[in-house]
Parts: structure tokens; sequence; C-alpha cells
């Protein structure tokens, strides 16, 4: 099984998917960001192509092969769920991680948490994130974009608190498991 949890920078994902994977027997957290980190840092901006010298890692199209490609090899060797938080609204990105996902497992869930871009702002200011950084930039354009519903099961989070993000992700999950 794979679940991935998308939504904007500071909608929950990373708390949600901590809160989640004691719930899944065999499970890990599986953060493609940090796939992200480690390629800023390995491929010289003078070596990327010119459309991948942006401020977003996902510009990089390594960036989406090798998130598809660690997770076959991470699940292959340690043979684990993977829970997934990642903001990803970029559909040339997300469909090659979403159907790369689902190669690697039929059993594929994915949930967005949305929320207003006032929710979003609002949460990043709680957890210390720079008023007008690059995060606050990002929220209209990732806000806009997960309303389509491509994004699989959208969760509105506004008035939620982790723990009920959490109880209706695994509601849906634990319903397909005694459903098949």
């Amino acid at each position: 099984m794979i679940v991935m949890i998308n939504g904007a920078f500071g909608s929950g994902k990373t708390s949600a998917a901590k809160m989640l994977q004691p719930l899944i027997n065999n499970s890990m957290i599986y953060d493609p960001e940090e796939i992200g980190y480690m390629i800023r840092k390995l491929i010289p901006e003078e070596c990327r192509e010119e459309n991948e010298r942006t401020d977003d890692f996902q510009d990089i199209e390594l960036w989406r092969v090798l998130t598809v490609k660690t997770a076959v090899e991470v699940r292959r060797k340690y043979n684990k769920h993977l829970i997934v938080p990642m903001t990803i609204y970029k559909e040339e990105n997300f469909n090659h991680i979403y159907n790369g996902f689902k190669a690697i497992d039929e059993e594929l869930y994915h949930f967005s948490l949305v929320a207003t871009e006032e929710t979003i702002y609002k949460r990043l200011a709680k957890r210390g994130d720079e008023f007008g950084g690059w995060q606050y930039q990002q929220a209209p354009k990732v806000v806009h974009a997960l309303k389509d519903d491509k994004f699989g099961i959208h969760l509105i989070t506004d008035h939620l608190e982790t723990s009920e993000v959490v109880d209706i992700i695994w509601r849906k999950i634990d319903q397909d498991h005694n459903h098949t």
C-alpha cells in the first residue's frame, strides 16, 4: 500500500503522516522532499536545463524520476507500506509519480488536504515560517491547482484537527481493506 498525502505547504501533510504511520502496520514515512534537497545540492544550477533553473526542485526532472525509482528500491529492500507526504500539483510531476507509484503497488491512495489560502497562511505563521516567504508565495497556486478532481480524495481541513484528518484517512483505508 502507498498512501499519498498531498496539500499546500502548511496544510498538515507531515503531521498527518506521522500520526497515521503507527496505525498502518509495517509502514514508514517516505518524504520525496529529502530527494529534492539532495538533488539541489548535487546538481549545480549551471548543469541544469534552462527550465530547471527555478527556486523549486520539483522543476528538476531528476526529482520526479528519482522519487519513483527510490520508492521502488525502498519497497524492494524494506517491504514496507509507504506514507508519502508531499506537495505535488504540477500535472507532469503528479502524473509521473502517481503512475509510478501505481506500478509499484496497485493499492494506492491519494488524499489532498485542502484549505483556503487564509487558513494556510495562519498555519504557516503558527509553525514559524517567515511571512511572505517561499511557502507563502506558493499557497495561491497550490490551493487553486489542488481543487482539480485528479488530485484524489479532497479533505477540506479548514476546521479539522490533524487527528480528525487522520481519522478520515484511516477510515477510508480500513473500509477498503474490510471490503476486499
